[in-house]
């Protein structure tokens, strides 16, 4: 699923870096079109929400961690997840799916990312 719009409440997670460089792929995609904010590397910006996948998967598995717990708390909203870190940072739906299980149902998970956690 490619998303190239949001609707009200919807809400583009993506892959960032250390520094908010959203100079490529998904975070240039959030930046230009869904209100990612340049230097801001975590968190809901606009009608986006970066992690970082980019500073190892140690920072990664924390950071979606903390996204899952966001996700919990507003309900309002619904979280469209990109491929995150599957692009540029070089991991695989394999090594990272798993930092999203248990997400509540208003987080929506890639295809990839959703047959990973049904083999489990």
């Amino acid at each position: 699923m490619r998303i190239e719009s949001l609707g009200p409440g919807e809400i583009f997670v993506f892959g960032s870096n250390a520094q908010g460089a959203h100079a490529g792929g998904a975070a240039r995609f959030a930046h230009e079109r869904f209100g990612a904010v340049w230097g801001q590397a975590e968190g809901l910006q606009g009608q986006s929400y970066a992690i970082d996948t980019m500073s190892g998967l140690d920072v990664f598995e924390e950071q979606a961690a903390r996204f899952v717990a966001f996700a919990r708390d507003h309900p309002e909203l619904r979280f469209l997840v990109t491929e995150v870190g599957c692009g540029i940072a070089g991991y695989t739906p394999e090594q990272v799916a798993g930092f999203f299980r248990g997400a509540p149902e208003n987080v929506v998970l890639p295809e990839s990312f959703v047959k990973v956690l049904e083999q489990d």
